[in-house]
C-alpha cells in the first residue's frame, strides 16, 4: 500500500456505484460491484488477528461475486437465479456470498463510524461496538470469545492511518 491512499480508492469507487443506484435503471452491475468491494479487503488485513478470518471469509465471497459477474450481469438477476434455484440459504450460493459481503462492508462502515466519534488512540471499543453489531449476532460463542481475545492485539487508530497512508483528516 505504498503511497497508496486506499480510503480514497474505496470512497471514489462506491460514490460510482451511488451513481448506479440513483440512475434510471438503479440496477448494480456485478462487476462493478465486486471490484469495489474488492477495494475494502486491505481494511481487514490492518486489523490484525482478530478480524484474520472475517478478512479470508471477505475475500472468498468478493472472488466468487467476481467470477459470477462473467456469467451474471445485475444484483438482481444473480438473487432471481438463486431464488429460481432454491438456493439462497446454501452455503456457497452467490446470494449467501453477497449477504456475507454485505456484513462486512457494514462492518467496516460502522468501524470507521465509531473511530471518528471515539476519543483517544484506542481501536478497541469502536471495532468492539462494530463487531458487537455486526458479526456478533451470527457468531456462536466460540467465535465471540476469540474475537473479543483478538481485540487487545489491534493496532491503534494512528497504527492503522498509518498503514493505510492517511494522516487523519
Amino acid at each position: 500500500m505504498a503511497n497508496e491512499k486506499p480510503l480514497r480508492k474505496i470512497s471514489q469507487a462506491f460514490k460510482e456505484l451511488e451513481a448506479a443506484v440513483n440512475s434510471q435503471t438503479a440496477e448494480i452491475e456485478v462487476a462493478p460491484f465486486s471490484s469495489a468491494c474488492s477495494l475494502v479487503s486491505p481494511l481487514f488485513g490492518c486489523l490484525g488477528i482478530a478480524f484474520k478470518f472475517a478478512e479470508i471469509d471477505y475475500v472468498a465471497k468478493v472472488h466468487d461475486l467476481a467470477e459470477a459477474s462473467k456469467s451474471i450481469s445485475t444484483l438482481p438477476v444473480l438473487l432471481d437465479r438463486d431464488i429460481e434455484g432454491d438456493s439462497v440459504r446454501k452455503a456457497g450460493s452467490h446470494s449467501r456470498n453477497l449477504l456475507r459481503v454485505k456484513r462486512g462492508l457494514d462492518m467496516v462502515r460502522v468501524l470507521f463510524e465509531q473511530i471518528i466519534v471515539t476519543k483517544g488512540n484506542s481501536l478497541k471499543d469502536a471495532a468492539s461496538k462494530a463487531y458487537a453489531q455486526v458479526f456478533a449476532p451470527h457468531h456462536g460463542w466460540v467465535i465471540r470469545k476469540a474475537v473479543a481475545a483478538g481485540m487487545y492485539a489491534l493496532p491503534t487508530k494512528e497504527q492503522l492511518l498509518h498503514k493505510l497512508n492517511e494522516d487523519g483528516e
